[in-house]
């Protein structure tokens, strides 16, 4: 049975992609030549299952170069299938967070009542909330979460656009982090896929590969974090401590720094706890001092009282 043959506005008219767009695919690639026919361009169900293709794809939020290389991969016969499983595995979500919604009244309730218009616009900027269209006022959150944390800073007496500075820094920082961890992975793992286009069986396999590995980053991250986070604030701590000795005391007296281990004032905070680490270390200072003070006392008193004596004149 012989194929249907159309001409370019039947296409467009059984496929539901205008004539422009149909061109604009054909320009890139991603759709096949048709025939030439004298003055006429003939078409046939090859075409049109090919934009349907294209259609579907779309529809799933790949973009037009992902779909090239995956009608690319199906041309080949190296099969569409892992593929497409592995693109979905790299462009798919790496986190279990589910996004939310929040009104604008909502919003300002969550940062105390007020209206922030400056912090708003800086977070649609920075993606942290998503204008919702039909919807004039709503957004989409696509990470509660770091919602909470401005939220919560907010209330600890952050400015809001402080805030969005520092995800701003951050985010450029992460943004490292994830390259040198992909660099990493690539350089060690994924370079004998990398060498050519993979296969079917190969995509399936990096695909599981990805799966895999997917967690590691942000466990990476949160360990190394948490280790900065417990000797950044323990040092942070000591420096303020040490400030703080050197600031008059309220009873005038001239206080000046004075540099521990740290081991010494971290055992110290064990002991006593972080916020009595200068007492504790002041009161043992003072205590040593008048026992050593004492000691000096005690052993030299019978002798001072000798030489006193002897250097009296005598009576009469």
């Amino acid at each position: 049975m012989a194929e249907t043959e159309y001409r370019i506005e039947d296409l467009s008219q059984r496929s539901g992609a205008t004539v422009r767009t149909i061109r604009a695919y054909q320009d890139r690639g991603l759709l096949p030549r048709p025939e030439r026919r004298g003055r006429a361009n003939v078409y046939d169900d090859t075409h049109l299952a090919r934009l349907h293709q294209i259609a579907d794809l779309l529809e799933r939020g790949y973009t037009l170069a992902s779909i090239k290389e995956l009608l690319s991969a199906w041309d080949e016969g190296r099969g569409l299938g892992g593929v497409l499983g592995l693109v979905a595995e790299v462009e798919g979500p790496w986190t279990d967070e589910v996004s939310g919604r929040v009104s604008r009244a909502e919003l300002d309730a969550l940062f105390e009542g007020g209206r922030h218009d400056e912090a708003v616009e800086e977070a649609v900027a920075l993606g942290v909330l998503v204008p919702v269209p039909e919807a004039p006022g709503d957004f989409l959150v696509p990470s509660p979460q770091e919602l909470a944390v401005a939220a919560e800073l907010h209330r600890a007496g952050v400015p809001l656009l402080a805030v969005t500075e520092h995800l701003r820094e951050l985010r450029g920082q992460m943004e490292h982090i994830a390259a040198r961890f992909l660099d990493f992975t690539n350089e060690h793992v994924f370079i004998r896929y990398l060498a050519g286009r993979p296969g079917e069986e190969d995509a399936a396999e990096a695909a599981e590969l990805v799966r895999r590995l997917r967690p590691l980053a942000q466990q990476a991250v949160e360990a190394e974090l948490a280790r900065a986070m417990r000797l950044l604030a323990a040092r942070n701590l000591r420096d303020h401590l040490r400030s703080a000795a050197a600031a008059p005391s309220p009873s005038g007296e001239r206080l000046v720094p004075v540099r521990l281990p740290a081991g010494t004032v971290e055992a110290v905070g064990r002991l006593v706890g972080e916020k009595h680490v200068g007492e504790f270390l002041t009161a043992a200072a003072e205590r040593e001092v008048n026992a050593r003070t004492m000691d000096h006392l005690t052993a030299s008193g019978p002798e001072v009282d000798a030489s006193s004596r002897a250097s009296q004149p005598a009576d009469g």
